[in-house]
Formats: structure tokens, C-alpha cells, sequence
């Protein structure tokens, strides 16, 4: 068989072979790298989506003894995006190693739309000891016996 554009051939197929890799991926231009929040919050969920892992929290109010509520006095609840499953389950960061009820303090660049989530990007994820919520204003880092959950520090940048 001769084809009359060899080069049409071989520039599809090389379209097909991205595609998927194009598809599955968006800009992180929704964050704002600029800012970083430091938070502390009790994890409600975690979604080990292949993508980007989504981790859930509802933060804890200065004190540490209670989730931050809004108007209707429901809790608030906080969205992190991760690396992809895998990449974060290499760090402990898992839908068994995170249950429910679990204390955590995440860095995140906050999203520039005003809504409650982030992505995590290069900053620090730290697992409190069960039961254990760290002193007034302080965060998971600052307890002992607390797990590191991979790379990176906790430090705010506003």
C-alpha cells in the first residue's frame, strides 16, 4: 500500500499517542503559587482519584478544639489536590492511612477563585499522632510523634 502523505500518517498517529496524556492533565494556573496557607483540619474524605489524590479536611479553629463552621453552623470543608494516587501513596498518603477523623496540617497555594481548596505543589503534609491536636496555632509538625508525609516544610507565605 503507498500512501500519498506519509507525513499526515505519522503526525496523526503521534497526535493519538499524546492525546490521552494531554487530556488527563490541566494547568495548575488555578492556584495561586504566589500564597501559601498553612492549615490544620481533621480529614472528612480522601478521593484517590489516578490524576490528582484529593484530600478533604475541615480546618480547626485557632484553639485546635473544634472544626471552623460557616453561616449555618455546618462545618467548613477544605479540598487539597495531590500528585496522582500512586505518586502520594509512596509519601503515606492513602485513603487506609488517612481515615476519617485523622489531624493533619497541609501548605497549600490557595485557589485564586475565592472557593475552599488548593494544591499541595512542593509543600509539607504532616500526619498528627490519633487523638492528638497540636497546641493553640501551632500545627502537626510541632506535636511529637507526628508523620512527615513526604517532602516540604509548613510555612505560610501570605
Amino acid at each position: 500500500m503507498h500512501h500519498k502523505h506519509p507525513g499526515l500518517t505519522s503526525a496523526t498517529v503521534l497526535a493519538l499517542m499524546l492525546s490521552p496524556a494531554t487530556l488527563g492533565h490541566h494547568s495548575f494556573a488555578m492556584y495561586d503559587s504566589g500564597r501559601t496557607l498553612v492549615m490544620t483540619g481533621i480529614i472528612t474524605q480522601v478521593d484517590p482519584n489516578p490524576n490528582h489524590l484529593q484530600v478533604f479536611f475541615a480546618p480547626l479553629n485557632e484553639a485546635r478544639d473544634q472544626v471552623e463552621k460557616d453561616a449555618k453552623g455546618e462545618p467548613v470543608v477544605w479540598a487539597v489536590e495531590m500528585d496522582g494516587a500512586a505518586l502520594a501513596a509512596r509519601d503515606g498518603i492513602t485513603v487506609n492511612g488517612l481515615p476519617r477523623g485523622t489531624i493533619v496540617s497541609v501548605g497549600l497555594h490557595p485557589l485564586r477563585n475565592g472557593h475552599t481548596g488548593g494544591g499541595r505543589g512542593e509543600n509539607g503534609f504532616y500526619k498528627c499522632p490519633a487523638d492528638t491536636p497540636p497546641a493553640p496555632g501551632k500545627h502537626c509538625d510541632s506535636v511529637a510523634g507526628a508523620m512527615a508525609l513526604g517532602e516540604g516544610s509548613l510555612q505560610a507565605v501570605p
